[in-house]
This record gives structure tokens, sequence and C-alpha cells, in this order.
């Protein structure tokens, strides 16, 4: 009795993930442990060039993690954006809010005589 309907392997999709989020991540181990001088000591924006390519590999790994884990590629565009956006928005937000109290937070306790307690 037949429904129509066939099982589908998706042993090659899963190594598929695992191997693009294994990559990434085995980039920002190495970059991390090997700080190279022309991308540590190069500012854009305020920050080092590999503080944003650690942002941008972070976001990129959230992104393909929900679009592969929540199945986005088969649906329709809207409700792909209606997913994705949000998600990259906030993380983005997020990040600006760090950085910015961050920084103010810095420059309190360096021009000030409030003593580093941590």
């Amino acid at each position: 009795m037949s429904h129509g309907h066939q099982y589908e392997s998706n042993v090659s999709g899963i190594w598929k993930v695992f191997g693009i989020l294994s990559a990434v991540t085995i980039v920002e181990v190495i970059l991390g442990i090997l700080k190279p001088d022309f991308l540590h000591f190069t500012h854009f924006l305020g920050m080092s060039l590999l503080n944003w390519i650690f942002y941008a590999l972070t976001v990129f790994k959230a992104y393909y993690i929900v679009w592969s884990f929540m199945h986005m590629e088969g649906e329709k565009s809207s409700l792909q954006s209606a997913v994705v956006i949000p998600l990259v928005f906030l993380i983005l937000y997020i990040l600006f809010i760090l950085l910015t109290e961050g920084h103010y937070i810095y420059g309190v306790f360096k021009d000030s005589t409030i003593k580093w307690n941590f």
C-alpha cells in the first residue's frame, strides 16, 4: 500500500552541513590562534579587521544553521525573509549595543579614578 511518498535519505545533506560549519569553525579557530598582524592591527570602523571577520563568520554560521536546520530552502521567499531577516537584524543590533556600551564602559574606567576591579 503505497501513498505516493518515498523515503529520501538526507545523509549527504547532513554531512554537507557538518562540513561547512566545521570549516568555518576551523577558520575561526586558526585565525584566533594565529592572529595575523595584517588583520589584527588594521582598523576599520573602530575595530580590527580580525574582529570584523569573526563577526561576519558568526553571522554566517547563525544564518546557515537557521537555513539548514529549519529547512528554509524549500519554503517560499516571503517565509524565508520573515525568519532570516529578523535573525540577522537582531544579531547586528546586539553587536552594536555590546560594542557601544563596551566602549563607553572602557572610557569611564580609563579616564576616571575608578579602579579596575575585574
